[in-house]
Order: structure tokens, then sequence, then C-alpha cells
């Protein structure tokens, strides 16, 4: 994928019952549906499915609170019934993204074996060794992409849980450490673990911004 890549790290194997939430989820957010195998999406999300206010290409963007953003008290059907109802004539239905679980059992293991290869550190801060994992990949790279890369991956993370872990651009780590949500800072402040609500928090910093 061209755009940024985040990464939820996972204490287990999802139950069925996440796998089911987290299929759901991704159905209900995508303009574009297609399911590769159980747990890898190729989706088309609308960043206005995610919070993200309507205008058309060329226009910035300016995330702002939706139920399904702001309350984190409600039922995982609430959330997604507040999905419901959108003007399609606004949306930007070309968002692409690869959403993938992978892991022993779930596929792409060697891909997650790479990816998870020598973090001593990041386990430490995390607390736990990786079983699985869930990338999230946007197809483009435009602010707007990053946002909704942020915004999905907190919204995937609040049906199958986990740590999401984002690399740092030179300079973040300062900024992203006085953050709500922050579990840690690792690998010599290149990369942040936190919660959902760190990454909406982390949205709505002037000095947001994802790796590619």
């Amino acid at each position: 994928m061209s755009g940024p890549t985040l990464v939820i790290e996972l204490t287990e194997p999802p139950s069925p019952a996440a796998l089911r939430r987290f299929r759901a989820l991704m159905v209900d957010l995508s303009s574009h549906f297609v399911e590769k195998r159980p747990g890898f999406f190729d989706v088309n999300v609308p960043a206005e499915r995610l919070g993200v206010e309507g205008g058309r290409e060329g226009d910035r963007r300016k995330p702002f609170p939706l139920p399904l953003l702001g309350d984190t008290s409600a039922s995982v059907d609430e959330e997604l019934t507040a999905l419901v109802g959108f003007d399609p004539q606004r949306e930007d239905w070309r968002r692409p993204f690869l959403v993938h679980l992978m892991g022993p059992g779930v596929g792409d293991e060697s891909l997650f074996e790479a990816e998870h290869a020598d973090e001593p550190e990041v386990e430490a801060k995390l607390g736990f060794k990786p079983t699985h994992a869930v990338n999230v990949s946007a197809g483009c790279n435009r602010e707007i992409d990053h946002v909704a890369t942020a915004l999905l991956t907190a919204a995937v993370m609040d049906v199958i849980g986990g740590v999401a872990k984002a690399e740092l651009l030179d300079g973040q780590a300062s900024v992203v450490a006085s953050l709500p949500g922050v579990v840690g800072i690792a690998d010599d402040d290149w990369m942040a673990l936190g919660t959902a609500e760190f990454l909406r928090a982390w949205v709505g910093h002037p000095a947001f911004r994802l790796v590619k």
C-alpha cells in the first residue's frame, strides 16, 4: 500500500465473537468490501463514516467527534447503528484500505514473524508478547488518509482490543508522550504505543502525521 500503516498488537487470538464484531464493523464502514479470508478485508472506507468533516477533494478536512468516536460506554451495536444515515453525495467512496489479521493459525504468519522479530523493548513497554496483530494500511498518502487510518484503527480496536503501534517522525515523541492513552515510547523515540483514545487524541493535535 502507498499510504501509512498502523499495527494493532493483540495479547491473544481474537475470539469468534470478536471476529464477528470485527467483520460487522468493516461491512458497516465500507462502501466497497471484499473479504479475502476471515479477518482480511480489502475495503474502501469513506472518511465521513469515521467522523471526518465532509467536503470535496482539495478541501482541508477536519475531524470531529461522532458517537462512534466519543462515547466509549456505548455498546458495539449502538456504535454500528451510529454509522447509518450518511449522505452518499458527500462521501468520498474511493478511500482504499487493507485491514488484515495476521499470526499463527489465521494467515500471514511469515509477515507477522518478520514484523515482530527481536522487539524486546516494545514487548517490555506493552507488558506482553503479541500473539497476533492487525495491520491497517491505507492505499493513498494524502493528509486525509493519515487521519482516516488513525480513526479506522481506533474503531477496529473498539471491537477487537489490543494496543496500537505507530512509528513516529523526528521530533514527534515529545508531543505524543503527553497525550492521553499513551502506553509507552520505544525504539529511541521512533515508536509510540497506545490505546484507541491515544489515536483519537493524536489525530486532533496540530502536529499529527503518520509515517508512510
